[in-house]
Order: C-alpha cells, then structure tokens, then sequence
C-alpha cells in the first residue's frame, strides 16, 4: 500500500463551505497532531480511547505516528486556521487479523459536526478496499451518538451491543 504512504486527496467541502485536505499522517506531524490532542476536550478523547485520557506517554505516540502503511494507516484532515494548515480529525485502520482491520477516528470538538468523520471514513474504506480487506470493525462507547450514526450511514452492523458496542462492515 505504498500508495497509501502518499496519499493526498483533493480537497473537500466541510458542511460549513470550509475546505478540508486529506493526507497521510506523517511522522513529522507530531507537533500538530499534539496540538490537535490538546484542542480536543476529555469527553471526546474519553469517546475514542475509553479512558479519560490527559495526555500520552511517548510509546504510545510512537504507536501513533509510526505508520508503516500496510498493516497500520492513518489520515488527517487539515484545515487552514488563521493562515496556519492544521490538524483538525484523524482516522486509522489497522488490520487486527487477515482481512479485517479495526478502524477507528477523532475530531477536534471545534470541527464536529461539519463532516470530517464521513469524509475520513470515506477514504479509509476506499484504501481498505484497495489493500484487499474485508471487514472492518470498529468498537464505540453506547453514548457516542455521533460515531454510531457515522457507522449506522456506512452500513456497518451491530456485532455484539453493550459497552462498547461492537460493529462490522463487510467490503466489497
């Protein structure tokens, strides 16, 4: 998937008219993938890792940042603020067993609601597709509504429900 490594859509149209760019998370977005954890409140970081996370430790943003673009790949929206491109939602898949990749998003509370997550998803599922998986699952808490409607648009199915709830999609 090297393709992946490159990748850098065209830009599209936030639901407010602003223009948002699609790419490859890089290793050196570090500074602003940080300023994009520290622009996102403790709810939403507690909606996408299950713990109120304050902060990560240095492992964890290796994890993070150390795409290889074949087993793990990640894109970023980046909007232009005040002149200055940043970072405002991000969306992963990284394959957990032959075929299937769990995928998973965040958005900066400031750009929530605008589009970010069905447009990450959009291209995940494209680059899913093209590196021959079929099913990507994902696990969210019951309470965020907006994730399960993302997935609900997408036509994934509930696996297992509880807490988190589990779906699937099958591609293609």
């Amino acid at each position: 998937m090297a393709e992946a490594a490159d990748y850098s859509a065209l830009v599209e149209q936030l639901r407010d008219g602003r223009p948002v760019k699609l790419r490859a998370l890089r290793p050196d977005d570090r500074a602003d993938m940080l300023a994009a954890i520290g622009r996102t409140s403790v709810q939403s970081r507690q909606r996408r890792f299950f713990v109120p996370k304050k902060g990560f430790s240095e492992q964890e943003l290796a994890f993070f940042l150390d795409i290889d673009f074949e087993t793990h790949v990640a894109l970023v929206g980046q909007i232009d603020e005040d002149g200055h491109p940043i970072i405002a939602g991000g969306g992963r898949f990284i394959v957990v067993q032959p075929g299937q990749a769990e995928i998973a998003f965040v958005v900066v509370d400031d750009y929530q609601g605008q589009g970010i997550g069905t447009i990450l998803m959009r291209h995940l599922a494209v680059l899913a597709q093209d590196a021959g998986l079929k099913e990507l699952i994902a696990e969210v808490l019951p309470e965020n509504s907006a994730m399960l409607k993302l997935f609900k648009k997408f036509r994934f199915k509930t696996a297992s429900k509880g807490s988190p709830i589990h779906l699937a999609l099958q591609l293609p």
